[in-house]
């Protein structure tokens, strides 16, 4: 009996029918598992890199403030801290009220993410 002969006794036809044994692994399983923490990875970067972005696109912004808006009263920083009025000062509110209004929630989402991956995972 020859291989072609095995094949063609066996009905492959329906979708999702597979010649090798239930329960085994397959290579291409390997890979899409690789795949998943590789853009997972990928993800966290890419929010991590946007997050450094926005945070010195507002320090930025507070330092051309501060040096082409005149005029201006001196910040402070949770109605607390106050930040001289100058281009640096406001660059400084600038940067340390975005970096904060954005990173509180993102840590939440991370936390509650990593959460609710190990309750998936059984941990």
């Amino acid at each position: 009996m020859s291989v072609s002969d095995i094949l063609s006794s066996c009905d492959c036809s329906a979708k999702g029918s597979s010649v090798r044994p239930t329960g085994t692994k397959t290579a291409n399983h390997a890979r899409s598992r690789a795949t998943v923490v590789s853009s997972n990875v990928r993800g966290q970067r890419f929010v991590l890199g946007l997050y450094v972005a926005l945070v010195s696109f507002a320090g930025l912004a507070g330092f051309l403030t501060g040096t082409f808006v005149s005029g201006l009263s001196p910040p402070r920083f949770l109605f607390l801290i106050p930040f001289p009025a100058t281009p640096l000062g406001f660059a400084a509110y600038g940067a340390l009220t975005i970096a904060l209004v954005l990173g509180i929630p993102l840590v939440f989402v991370v936390v509650v993410s990593a959460r609710i991956d190990d309750a998936a995972s059984g941990r």
